[in-house]
């Protein structure tokens, strides 16, 4: 009896210790919401927690980034608990692959799961090819995750050739998810008892009276979920050519090309991450060496046209939907002010910083050949005029010219201008 009660203290503390994970995802999925989570469930996995739950609201993603989460959840050393929620939250796309390969699947009421298809904005027998080679790998990705978790395959295969989806109720009426419940603490209640399978292990879970931790994506992830955003990536790298082509037509300005250089160091990390079309990329890249050439060369608007032809073609193409689980693409409501505001900037700003430099010099010595002045000597042929107030020395390019007369400057050397009669011709 004394062993009992004293093995019972001693236990006591380890049972008050369970603690529960609680992470939220409220974005599409990206490699940082990817890296996210792989972190989280290493850090429960060695700090012991019962189970990480993931809050789940998500509109989809990169079918890249969908893989490393399923295989973190499914090869996860600690039991993993997908939630949708809050209310009016969704599942959808990428969500359905991650909600399905949990442990335990359950929604908040008044949420969706489903329209898992592939998708492919393109046209054309081969895209249709594609597509359904694409549409093929998906559903038997889902089929194998399904299998893997106990769950409705047929659903999970429709799910994915038939963009389905379905409510809260319909999912755990159909095997979809394990439960519904209102809030994480009515889940951790619920699911307590409950047998998953971790490593090929039987686990009882014990969530009733675990510790709750509240864990949100920090600055380092939310800065990174912010740059996978391919209209942020977009208008950093217009930014970058802004700033590195202003710098090199204006030496010595240092912020534009300091700027410059960071928005594209971050727009090549964006583009890294994204399904990135090279032809796409190859397009805005020629735009902008039409627009360079116009500046250059005259062609009667030609270059023009032909940069902006390029410029929204490329920008159009410039991420490849094929590898997505949703609509990844560039807002028209970007590309449209983009290309306009791109156009008048090298056809006026740097268009009137070239024709600054090709301008006549009005300062320095340079600046007063073809001004006028006045004789302050005789000169024939040297003497001294005034010109801009200051006292030159002089020659002249013809006759002799009487002091007083008003002249006109034909040349510099040096500190001697060459000079002639205002009104007379230039020899």
């Amino acid at each position: 009896m004394f062993l009992l009660v004293s093995s019972l203290l001693l236990l006591g503390p380890c049972i008050a210790a369970q603690t529960v994970r609680v992470i939220t995802v409220d974005a599409a999925i990206f490699p940082a919401s990817a890296q996210f989570i792989h972190e989280a469930i290493q850090r429960s996995a060695e700090r012991g927690d019962e189970c990480v739950v993931i809050r789940l609201n998500t509109p989809g993603g990169l079918l890249k980034s969908t893989r490393t989460i399923v295989t973190d959840l499914l090869t996860s050393r600690v039991p993993v608990v997908v939630y949708v929620s809050p209310s009016g939250a969704q599942s959808a796309s990428a969500g359905s692959f991650i909600t399905l390969a949990a442990n335990i699947a359950a929604m908040a009421p008044g949420t969706n799961i489903g329209a898992a298809h592939p998708v492919n904005m393109q046209g054309g027998e081969k895209d249709s090819i594609m597509n359904e080679k694409a549409t093929n790998d998906a559903a038997a990705f889902i089929r194998t995750i399904s299998e893997k978790r106990h769950r409705n395959v047929r659903w999970a295969e429709d799910a994915v050739r038939k963009s389905i989806a379905i409510t809260e109720t319909e999912a755990l009426r159909d095997s979809v998810i394990d439960l519904i419940s209102p809030s994480v603490p009515e889940l951790l209640r619920a699911i307590d008892g409950r047998h998953v399978l971790v490593e090929g292990i039987d686990r009882t879970l014990r969530t009733a009276n675990a510790t709750v931790t509240e864990e949100e994506m920090g600055w380092k992830f939310r800065l990174l979920d912010i740059l996978n955003d391919p209209n942020i990536a977009y208008l950093l790298f217009l930014l970058g050519l802004y700033g590195l082509l202003f710098e090199l037509y204006n030496p010595g300005s240092i912020f534009p090309g300091v700027v410059g250089f960071i928005a594209i160091v971050l727009a090549l990390y964006s583009l890294n991450t994204l399904p990135v079309n090279f032809a796409g990329l190859a397009l805005i890249v020629f735009g902008v060496v039409l627009f360079i050439l116009e500046i250059k060369i005259i062609s009667h608007g030609l270059l023009t046209v032909g940069g902006i032809v390029s410029l929204l073609l490329g920008s159009v193409m410039l991420i490849n939907p094929e590898s997505s689980l949703e609509v990844i693409a560039i807002s028209w409501g970007v590309i449209i002010p983009a290309v306009l505001c791109t156009s008048l900037f090298f056809l006026f700003a740097i268009g009137m910083g070239v024709r600054a430099q090709r301008r006549k010099p009005v300062t320095g010595a340079e600046g007063i050949v073809g001004e006028r002045g006045e004789a302050v000597t005789p000169l024939s042929p040297a003497g001294q005029v005034r010109v801009h107030g200051e006292t030159w020395n002089a020659v002249t390019s013809g006759a002799p010219l009487p002091a007083g007369c008003e002249i006109t400057v034909e040349s510099v050397s040096g500190l001697t201008l060459t000079v002639r009669m205002s009104g007379q011709s230039s020899q």
